[in-house]
């Protein structure tokens, strides 16, 4: 499957006089680009259809390379050492964690892996060496009230298949890529567990894009690893990815899927339920493995994804005559046949997650914007403007739904509906 080129450029509006705020934005902006399938000559960043509130300058945390890395052979994709930022909770929060895994697509061939390879995606020789936390890893109570105190942790992406990837799958010949994806997370665990988080009372795993598909697949592993009178709870965000086919009638979603699980041996790494019941590569699919999770799930998702819309339903490769080329950047550009379409990608949302609103312990937010992770940037996790539902921010939404204050089960009505959307703008 080709990996989209995205080529527009940065044109964020005129926020404010100080340049913090335009760089900060710009930032969380482009880890939009990270979070699917990725093009390392891509620098493109969207523009948001509306301004957003204006938020502090952001904490920055440093780097931490892991020190049990490479006696576990925990490494990136290129063999280098996987890292992780770390912020120490404090007062109330001492005993509480949260761990956010990084979102960035996934390589499905050894030349995809291997340009991979040469970037933050895959070495963390190219890591920044210290990154902002923002929205949920925000330390600022006006941006983050339930979790602003507790110990932060940001896991960086760096193997290409959801922390799933297995060293039984690597090459033997002269091609150096290691599959450890699976290794640099229980590697990372143990190194937290060690660092106090053995004594958590309290704990949230939880990731954007593909690090939301790995926060499910990984929920229960890490339940299991904390103290059992711990709360201990998941949530995704932007992670749950359909099995539905291009507007053209082609299963590129399920193919690419297939290819990853392939090359990378990810079907250990799978819900081993579903993998008895079906091709292993249907188990990465969450509607196909959330029943099996034990550990109580919110999910966060855009019923407009842009990521699914541009790479699942309308991949380039489906819209060789540019038909689609306007409404696949700009949701505001489509036609009426082309929304009757994407409102059928929102009900199919709807039909997969059925079983999942029935859940007693499950939450979600499901808002109608053409967006994609919005856990991690103050401006859609929580702020005077942020995106709402019945009144409520997705911050406020987590926040009853951890503290068991009230059932969490938002739906947002059809596009174009809700005025307080960040919908994306990539023309």
């Amino acid at each position: 499957m080709a990996i989209p080129r995205l080529n527009s450029l940065l044109r964020c509006r005129k926020l404010a006089k100080s340049d913090w705020l335009v760089a900060s934005i710009g930032f969380v902006l482009i880890v939009f680009f990270l979070s699917f399938f990725f093009d390392p000559t891509s620098d493109s960043v969207p523009s948001v259809d509306r301004s957003p509130a204006v938020a502090l300058p952001s904490v920055l945390v440093k780097l931490k390379l892991s020190s049990k890395a490479k006696e576990r052979g925990a490494f990136c994709l290129d063999g280098s050492l996987p890292g992780y930022h770390f912020h120490k909770g404090s007062g109330s929060g001492s005993k509480s964690w949260l761990l956010h895994l990084e979102g960035g697509g996934w390589c499905n061939t050894v030349a995809s892996c291997s340009s991979r390879a040469m970037t933050k995606l895959g070495s963390s020789n190219y890591f920044e060496r210290e990154v902002p936390f923002q929205g949920l890893l925000s330390s600022d109570p006006s941006q983050n009230p339930e979790f602003n105190n507790w110990n932060r942790v940001k896991i960086r992406y760096c193997d290409g298949a959801s922390f799933a990837g297995r060293p039984e799958a690597e090459f033997k010949n002269e091609t150096r890529l290691f599959f450890r994806g699976q290794l640099i997370w229980e590697a990372i665990m143990d190194e937290l567990l060690s660092m106090g988080m053995s004594d958590a009372k309290q704990a949230i795993l939880t990731g954007c894009s593909a690090g939301g598909l790995a926060t499910l697949i990984h929920c229960d592993y890490f339940r299991d690893h904390l103290p059992k009178a711990a709360a201990v709870k998941c949530v995704s965000d932007g992670g749950f990815f359909l099995n539905v086919p291009d507007v053209r009638g082609n299963p590129t979603m399920s193919t690419f899927y297939h290819d990853v699980v392939k090359l990378q041996g990810v079907d250990k790494s799978l819900d081993q339920k579903c993998i008895a019941k079906m091709e292993p590569s249907k188990c990465m699919f969450p509607h196909e493995f959330l029943k099996n999770i034990k550990t109580p799930v919110f999910l966060v998702n855009a019923a407009y994804d842009f990521w699914q819309i541009q790479n699942v339903l309308v991949p380039a490769a489906a819209d060789p005559d540019k038909s689609w080329a306007k409404c696949r950047l700009n949701i505001k550009e489509c036609d009426a046949a082309q929304m009757n379409i994407l409102h059928g990608f929102r009900s199919s949302l709807m039909d997969a997650i059925g079983k999942f609103h029935q859940s007693k312990v499950g939450g979600m937010f499901i808002d109608s914007c053409f967006s994609h992770c919005q856990t991690f940037m103050s401006m859609t996790w929580h702020s005077p403007t942020s995106t709402r539902i019945e009144n409520k921010t997705i911050a406020e939404s987590v926040g009853d739904w951890f503290f068991n204050r009230k059932p969490v089960k938002l739906i947002d009505c059809p596009y174009p509906c809700n005025p307080s959307c960040y919908n994306l703008n990539f023309t």
